[in-house]
């Protein structure tokens, strides 16, 4: 099975009537091009409000029922894509997510996935904010294939994609808000989006399975002045099976662009490279400590 994907890496506007005239339009063009999935950055619909901790953005959280959704639902049923992002997600009072929706074309919402690694880390106050997710790693069907859906943090774990693998996911999507700190010198920004492209194109070649990243765009000032703010860095891209690029990153790539994903070279790929076959599942229970001490004596 054949399928067109569409990544739109999207830049913050102030004006949230213009953010939404913005991503709409960003959709649109997908479906003229021909696309099937859309995949939008993370929290799409707010400026990135964890850069310091505050009580304020609580306010913006809202239901599954809420006006985000209502909206992706419209935008999916009017361009016939499946749209995949996360929202502010409130629970119930005083437990909030980070939240993966996915809709589907005909604007039914096809399922949800819960932010399971919550960092907490200068310019990212997540854990302030977000409860961890407590749905696992279950991918969602769709229209178009089976998605194994995680949200920024978890594109760090390869534990993460290989469950979602496991479970049949035939993509890996990646909603994303990541960037650079504005007083870190150019290699250390180079290095960190370098080791960011890497370790998802290494899901990628270890399960066999293709990846897709959407992110962030552009600066963002932390509103309390207690950190430099995040340079967005964008980049966002598809990945083959085998770790190549079907879809190249780029900086500042403004609107949207695509990529087709061919299921039979996941399966030819997998024949080759049987990394799933030979995994040796009897040698690995030490995978659920947080740490060991290989001491026989011990």
């Amino acid at each position: 099975m054949k399928r067109r994907v569409a990544v739109i890496d999207a830049t913050w506007e102030s004006d949230p009537g213009r953010h939404r005239q913005v991503l709409e339009a960003a959709l649109r063009e997908a479906q003229t091009q021909g696309a099937e999935l859309a995949l939008l950055p993370e929290l799409i619909f707010l400026p990135y409000f964890c850069q310091s901790p505050s009580r304020e953005p609580f306010a913006w959280a809202e239901a599954l029922e809420g006006p985000s959704v209502t909206l992706l639902a419209r935008w999916a049923k009017t361009f016939g894509l499946v749209i995949v992002t996360s929202i502010f997600e409130r629970r119930t009072a005083g437990v909030y997510h980070n939240t993966a929706v996915v809709l589907e074309r005909n604007g039914s919402l096809a399922g949800i996935y819960r932010k399971m690694h919550i960092p907490e880390d200068p310019g990212y106050f997540e854990k302030y904010y977000f409860t961890p997710g407590d749905l696992g790693f279950v991918p969602i069907d769709t229209s178009v294939g089976r998605l194994g859906v995680l949200i920024c943090w978890d594109q760090w774990f390869p534990e993460a994609a290989r469950l979602m693998v496991l479970a049949g996911a035939q993509l890996l999507l990646y909603p994303t808000a990541i960037g650079w700190n504005p007083d870190d010198p150019q290699p250390t920004w180079d290095q960190e989006l370098e080791a960011w492209l890497t370790i998802q194109r290494a899901h990628a070649i270890a399960n066999g399975c293709p990846v897709l990243t959407a992110n962030r765009m552009g600066f963002e000032a932390d509103p309390s002045g207690q950190t430099p703010g995040i340079r967005f860095w964008g980049h966002g891209f598809v990945a083959g099976a085998m770790g190549e690029y079907l879809l190249p990153p780029q900086s500042d790539s403004v609107g949207i662009r695509v990529a087709d994903v061919d299921d039979r070279a996941t399966e030819r790929i997998r024949q080759i490279w049987p990394f799933l076959r030979d995994r040796r599942i009897d040698a690995y229970p030490k995978l659920l400590t947080r740490a060991w001490d290989p001491d026989p004596k011990k």
